[in-house]
């Protein structure tokens, strides 16, 4: 089981901090106790026309409360160590660090037995955790294919839940939560900043799957076992076996004993680029019942986009009370389409500050990146999905950017990138990527 310890290696590559350039606000803000009072100050289009890179009042206050997190966990390191001031950048990190710790609105969410969840999302799932808005929680995320290299991918808590939680299904995906907000009430917004990422261990899985795009062309499975260097943020494949456990591979958290004869060298060095990233994080969804963590939805889950990684912002609409939080499906390296049927499966532990917006109502999941705003579709039919992350964009832009629609329409289509997110996943996705510097001050 990861350990966690306050005392942070401040030797790690860490993430960039957002791109919004003011000064953090005082220590109240961080723990988000000014987070709702926005939306009376001035008009959302008088705010917009003064504020261009943010979504809303309270967006921006929960970013600003942020930056102090953000430099807690290493982003004030990084940017004084490129100046080559690496004592006074830890001295600053250390002293951002304890102003957290002393706020006490930090939690730890191990994954473990009673806190995690397998193949499902249930509304009525009680919360194993209550927080305030504004809380940073350190949370990790198990791979649900730690067997296919048992050896490599668990440790003994991984092992615990494997052994534990058999409960499972319909879907395959572990889930540690889940987190009940303080506050969120359904028609409010859960906004979720990733302050950071680092892998549990040291290797991942990837699976050509029967459920992967080309299957039919292959007509096998077979699993690569990735190393992760951490330190060069890369990832190699380490060697390669064809799954013959079971006639498909379709029971979730199945184990591989190991075979050292049947793992075949790699032939062709390979450096793949991390991505670390929650392939699924949402909230409670509307409908009532157990259903399947595979098709992502309105609510988030498996949304399977590389980008929802450290320096990000997901946006779910609330459908429940307290909203009910959750994380799973960790990837260290994706590509979008995710063709053969799964990322680069690792477990993964992170840092994540939660706020509630209640001044920004949306109805499907919105992913905002240093550099884009994306919406996202989803749908068996991949026009449709396409469909999906288009009208989600044009609503964005009239709605949330103030613009006509006709405007809207001309801009997307000189200017917004659309991507297929996943091919895998029941549900189709795709989305819609609309860069902020289109958004001129005035």
């Amino acid at each position: 089981m990861a350990a966690h310890n306050h005392q942070h290696d401040h030797n790690e590559h860490p993430h960039h901090e957002h791109p919004h350039h003011e000064h953090p606000p005082t220590h109240n803000a961080v723990n988000g106790s000014d987070a709702g009072n926005g939306g009376a100050n001035e008009s959302d289009a008088e705010f917009l026309k003064q504020h261009p890179t943010y979504l809303s009042q309270q967006s921006r206050r929960a970013f600003l409360a942020s930056a102090g997190a953000a430099a807690a966990l290493g982003t004030n390191y990084a940017m004084s160590f490129l100046r080559g001031d690496k004592a006074e950048a830890k001295t600053e990190t250390l002293m951002a660090a304890d102003m957290i710790r002393d706020a006490g609105n930090i939690h730890v969410l191990k994954a473990t037995p009673k806190t995690c969840f397998w193949g499902y999302f249930d509304k009525t799932q009680p919360p194993v955790l209550t927080i305030n808005p504004g809380d940073i929680v350190y949370i990790e995320a198990l791979t649900h294919h730690a067997g296919d290299a048992p050896d490599l991918l668990m440790d003994s808590g991984v092992k615990a839940v494997y052994d534990q939680v058999t409960d499972r299904g319909p879907g395959v995906h572990i889930m540690t939560g889940p987190i009940a907000v303080t506050g969120a009430e359904p028609g409010d917004t859960l906004m979720v900043r990733i302050l950071k990422t680092e892998p549990r261990l040291a290797y991942g899985s990837n699976i050509a799957a029967h459920w992967g795009y080309l299957y039919n062309t292959f007509k096998k499975e077979r699993i690569t076992i990735y190393k992760i260097d951490k330190e060069a943020s890369l990832a190699y494949p380490a060697f390669a076996y064809d799954f013959k456990g079971r006639p498909i591979y379709d029971k979730p958290g199945f184990v591989t004993a190991p075979d050292p004869a049947s793992r075949e060298k790699i032939k062709t060095k390979v450096a793949i680029p991390l991505r670390p990233h929650f392939g699924v994080m949402g909230v409670a969804p509307q409908e009532s019942g157990r259903i399947n963590s595979i098709p992502p939805g309105p609510f988030g889950g498996n949304i399977d986009n590389w980008r929802i990684g450290a320096g990000a912002t997901m946006y779910y609409p609330v459908f429940n009370k307290g909203a009910n939080f959750f994380v799973g499906d960790s990837h260290m390296a994706q590509g979008d389409a995710e063709l053969s049927g799964t990322a680069i499966e690792a477990s993964m532990n992170a840092y994540l500050q939660i706020f509630v917006l209640k001044d920004f109502p949306i109805t499907n999941p919105i992913l905002e990146t240093d550099s884009h705003w994306i919406t996202h579709g989803f749908n068996e039919d991949l026009n449709k999905a396409m469909r999906q992350s288009a009208d989600q964009m044009l609503d964005f832009l009239v709605n949330k950017r103030k613009m006509s629609r006709d405007e809207a329409y001309s801009m997307i289509s000189v200017g917004v990138d659309f991507g297929v997110t996943q091919v895998v996943d029941i549900r189709q996705g795709c989305h819609a990527a609309v860069p902020k510097h289109l958004f001129m001050p005035t």
